[in-house]
């Protein structure tokens, strides 16, 4: 498109069906599609649940570190810059490919999470739900000295008028974007909707890090968030596979977790 393009890895499944769940998978500074689909395992996954997933890539020309540039005004915009480039590619798999288009979701990992929120907001017409692993909020920074804030401190961003229910996993030891972020993409998402409750759990599995888990539930009861506070983890995909960079496999399992979120969103 007039924006540019990114290339992007496609993984389809075996066990093929004629209207298949999508997931966009935006990838972490210094990463690559290959690296993100092995860390994540989201390619397993994919055929146990019949989904097809696709892994675009950052360019080094459009930012040195492969980051998504999520802290510029122009990439974080409907119809502008990077967003415009991620929504082209969906709406060619949707053309190409056997997706169900009421089903297509999408995540990401550090610059990647914060841009697949800012994705998720800037086009609820494509996508149904979000995942945000150790991200920040949508409009937390507009430059490169306030992203650096943000990651440190933590920033709220802005009052969103509409969102999707999203799923959010944060190490609460992550040194790298401060777990503040994820609270306040929580608020953030949550705020449009009316009368939300919250519950919280604790997650524990013998050998694995325990979590808190909380739960948003609007005023119709159906769930609008979960928020993932992983004990004592740092900027990684909690359960990811040590093949890829950037993960905990000592975590709970965040891909096998967004994806039930994700597939679990029905109409009201």
């Amino acid at each position: 498109g007039p924006h540019g393009s990114r290339n992007y890895r496609l993984y389809v499944p075996a066990n093929r069906s004629a209207r298949m769940p999508l997931v966009i998978m935006l990838h972490g500074c210094t990463q690559n599609p290959e690296d993100f689909a092995a860390g994540t395992k989201m390619n397993a996954l994919a055929e146990e649940f019949g989904c097809i997933i696709a892994y675009p890539g950052q360019q080094s020309g459009a930012n040195a570190q492969k980051c998504w540039n999520w802290f510029r005004a122009e990439d974080q915009a409907t119809g502008s810059g990077e967003p415009a480039i991620i929504a082209g590619l969906t709406r060619d798999i949707l053309r190409d490919h056997p997706v169900d288009p009421a089903r297509v979701y999408i995540a990401g990992l550090s610059a990647g999470g914060a841009a697949a929120l800012i994705m998720g907001c800037a086009y609820p017409d494509i996508f149904r739900a979000i995942g945000v692993h150790s991200g920040l909020a949508v409009g937390a920074a507009q430059d490169v000295p306030s992203a650096f804030a943000a990651m440190r401190n933590g920033a709220r961003g802005h009052v969103l008028t509409t969102s999707l229910p999203t799923i959010v996993f944060h190490g609460s030891a992550d040194a790298t974007v401060k777990s503040d972020n994820g609270r306040a993409i929580i608020d953030q998402i949550i705020r449009p909707f009316s009368g939300v409750t919250q519950g919280a759990e604790r997650v524990s599995e013998a050998g694995q890090r325990g979590a808190k888990r909380t739960i948003y539930k609007s005023g119709t009861a159906r769930t609008v968030a979960e928020l993932w506070e992983v004990d004592g983890a740092g900027h990684a995909w909690s359960g990811g596979s040590a093949e890829g960079s950037y993960t905990d496999p000592t975590g709970p399992d965040a891909s096998r977790q967004m994806l039930r979120f994700f597939l679990a969103q029905v109409e009201d």
